[in-house]
């Protein structure tokens, strides 16, 4: 019996390897019945980086650049063969920036241009961007900047690349900007939210960042203002990009001004593992994710792995950390089963803490089944 375990992590317990490897220690004493074929993989946010490199058997890359305040941070990136893949969340992360530091108006996304510039220097010629857990909303200004781009402001001046100077922006000037000819970039998005707007970048995700709703007026203004440039510059619709507003609008800035590519994280990434080729003669499918429900449909890894073993028509099981709302909706769209870790009312910390334990059990009632 093969069994393909591809499930994404459960944020703040289950790493995608950890839950590989319960799978593998379950089967361990019959490894004549079960095949089991761990895969890891994730939908552009955080965990990326790490499942395409070790997938791919592929190689870290230690490199101080600019985090999100300015500040010189310890980041990394990944590189396999000819390509780069670097992760906006290592280097323009929230999780870099105190709790009582946030705020996107003061936050760059320069960091991400200069992890950009080394892999384009390197020789690297396809570089993947994943945009989840940004602190920043400068439309991609920061990053931009560190690639040679200069943006002008009405004083004559050049923006530093923060959200609070993008309503100050009247022009860009690419003369010294960095030589992409030879490089194709695609960018891995987790969301569909537009540039701007009620379903945009500000409105949707600023006040995580930290934003105060004057501060949110702010963005969305100079957001609007960085709008009108790029499509005035582009003759396109900013807001027809979809995913453009992920990662505070670097999804948009980036896609027009490098003639980038964003796609679903999900569906690039089981692209580069090559999930169709090997779940063609799979017996059961498991994944999962910290959290299920409606919107696990929306370019979650779980909408990914069903969309693709429909295909096949393989059976999937999801054994998740939580079932919210509505998460029957997917077995419309071809899930099989769905199991909670969860056995008993708890405090989220012992769940937390005994993640381990909790999947373990339920992964050996769900072999029972099969």
């Amino acid at each position: 019996m093969k069994i393909v375990i591809a499930s994404d992590s459960f944020k703040g317990s289950l790493s995608g390897e950890t839950i590989n490897s319960i799978w593998q220690k379950i089967t361990c004493a019959e490894r004549d019945k079960y095949i089991i074929v761990p895969l890891l993989v994730a939908d552009g946010g955080d965990g990326t980086l790490d499942a395409i490199i070790k997938q791919k058997n592929g190689t870290i890359v230690p490199v101080e650049v600019s985090g999100p305040l300015f500040e010189p941070v310890l980041s990394r990136y990944g590189v396999f063969g000819d390509s780069a893949v670097i992760s906006v969340c290592e280097c323009s992360g929230l999780t870099l920036i105190p709790d009582n530091k946030r705020n996107p108006l003061r936050t760059t996304s320069y960091g991400t241009g200069e992890l950009i510039r080394r892999a384009v220097l390197s020789g690297k010629k396809k570089i993947y961007i994943t945009l989840g857990g940004s602190a920043t909303n400068d439309g991609g200004v920061g990053a931009l900047t560190a690639l040679g781009f200069k943006f002008i402001k009405k004083d004559g001046s050049t923006s530093k690349g923060t959200g609070d100077e993008l309503s100050e922006i009247v022009s860009v000037d690419d003369s010294c900007a960095i030589d992409l000819s030879c490089t194709e970039i695609i960018i891995l998005s987790d969301v569909t939210n537009t540039f701007t707007g009620e379903k945009g970048a500000v409105r949707t995700f600023a006040r995580q960042k930290g934003a105060n709703d004057a501060e949110i007026e702010l963005l969305e203004s100079g957001m609007l203002n960085f709008q009108k440039i790029l499509e005035k510059r582009y003759k396109s619709d900013v807001n027809a990009i979809v995913g453009g507003g992920a990662a505070g609008g670097m999804g948009a800035g980036l896609s027009l001004m490098l003639n980038a590519r964003i796609v679903s994280g999900v569906e690039e990434i089981l692209k580069i593992v090559e999930f169709d080729e090997i779940i063609k003669d799979a017996d059961y499918i498991i994944t999962g994710e910290g959290r299920i429900d409606g919107q696990s449909k929306d370019g979650k890894v779980i909408s990914g792995i069903i969309k693709h073993a429909k295909k096949y028509k393989k059976p999937v099981i999801a054994i998740v950390g939580t079932i919210g709302n509505d998460y029957e909706e997917l077995y419309g769209h071809g899930l099989t089963s769905v199991f909670s870790i969860i056995d008993k009312p708890s405090l989220l910390e012992d769940i937390l803490s005994h993640s381990e334990k909790l999947y373990e059990k339920t992964a050996l009632n769900v072999l029972r089944l099969l």
